[in-house]
């Protein structure tokens, strides 16, 4: 079981950044993924971007292309979600996951065993 901690969120005017941290007690499979989701009222847990602890590689949904940047410090065992331009859009309660399933879509909330509390990014106009 691996714990989560996420920091980093706040209030910001829209066109501003946030930069998300998610502390893991221990990345507990090196070829395994961790990611990023966000769920506002109403709506459903969306992924927001992944990354692969192994190789690095990164999956981000669509409306967030070209503005945030999720990045890992291994030695650190720490996530990172580097989000600029912010849109009111973005406002939500933000997730860390990790300890990812094999076979299952990154961006997807059955990917995962492991969750963070959630840290609450709001965007105003």
């Amino acid at each position: 079981q691996v714990q989560l901690v996420e920091s980093g969120g706040g209030s910001v005017q829209a066109g501003g950044s946030l930069r998300l941290s998610c502390a893991a007690s221990d990345f507990t499979s090196g070829s395994g993924y961790m990611a990023w989701f966000r769920q506002a009222p109403g709506k459903e847990r969306e992924g927001v971007a992944a990354i692969s602890l192994r190789s690095g590689s990164t999956y981000y949904t669509d409306s967030v292309k070209g503005r945030f940047t999720i990045s890992r410090d291994n030695a650190k065992n720490t996530i990172f979600l580097q989000m600029n331009s912010l849109k009111p859009e973005d406002t939500a309660m933000y997730y860390c996951a990790a300890h990812s399933r094999y076979g299952l879509e990154v961006l997807t909330p059955p990917a995962y065993r492991s969750w963070g509390q959630g840290t609450q990014v709001t965007v105003s106009s």
